[in-house]
């Protein structure tokens, strides 16, 4: 005879094996992340889009907003979308802007900013946002690349270390680190800034090999704990 108390518990762990499975296979979230992983490009470079997607990648789709147009969707009038990425072949200076994914209901993912040059220098920085605790290397990229590699980084407006080999680290960085970043060079100039953001907590994509829940597994553990 099965104890009434124990009855509960199993009809309580059933609930909440029911509950989950229905917030997992409805609570739609998006990471959106770049390849290559920075925020700053030359231009004619490829970049890539990745729009990591729990579940299912129906139904959403790559947005953007640059200075000449609001809200367009990669495949129309830029890129080229393929499964859960978009590519871009030759990104050029027009395509600077804040891009995302973005569900048919209207859901959004986080939103990143790329800037495309025509110049000669960039600085490559994180294009997501740093965890607290993490080493962060900022490199000066130019065009061709100098003799001298020597360059200047600044953080919001003011120079905070010269170095000859082209790149500076920023040891377990904290919220005190977060500004405008940009380098310069005496051959090639100023880069353009970037923003760069210190999160207290990892981004919430998921760890790359890591495999998703799987919705019909947390179901069928709920029916065999049922019978």
């Amino acid at each position: 005879m099965i104890k009434p108390h124990v009855k509960m518990e199993e009809s309580s762990l059933l609930l909440r094996l029911l509950l989950t499975s229905l917030l997992c296979c409805t609570t739609k979230q998006a990471y959106l992340t770049v390849r290559p992983s920075r925020s700053q490009f030359f231009s004619w470079e490829s970049v890539s889009l990745s729009c990591q997607v729990d579940h299912s990648f129906a139904g959403w789709m790559f947005r953007r907003n640059t200075s000449d147009e609001q809200e367009t969707t990669c495949g129309a009038s830029w890129g080229k979308v393929d499964g859960s990425s978009c590519h871009i072949s030759y990104i050029d200076p027009l395509d600077s802007g804040v891009y995302w994914c973005e569900s048919t209901e209207g859901a959004t993912s986080n939103t990143v900013n790329i800037t495309v040059t025509g110049g000669a220098v960039i600085l490559q920085s994180p294009v997501l946002p740093v965890t607290e605790g993490e080493d962060v290397t900022l490199h000066c990229k130019t065009r061709p690349t100098p003799s001298d590699l020597t360059a200047g980084f600044y953080k919001n407006g003011s120079l905070i270390g010269t170095e000859p080999a082209g790149h500076m680290t920023i040891h377990h960085v904290s919220k005190s680190d977060e500004g405008l970043y940009k380098c310069h060079t005496s051959t090639h100039g100023m880069s353009r800034p970037s923003w760069i953001a210190v999160s207290a907590t990892a981004p919430p994509h998921r760890a790359e090999g890591r495999p998703a829940e799987d919705c019909d597994d947390l179901v069928a553990v709920g029916i065999v704990h049922h019978f």
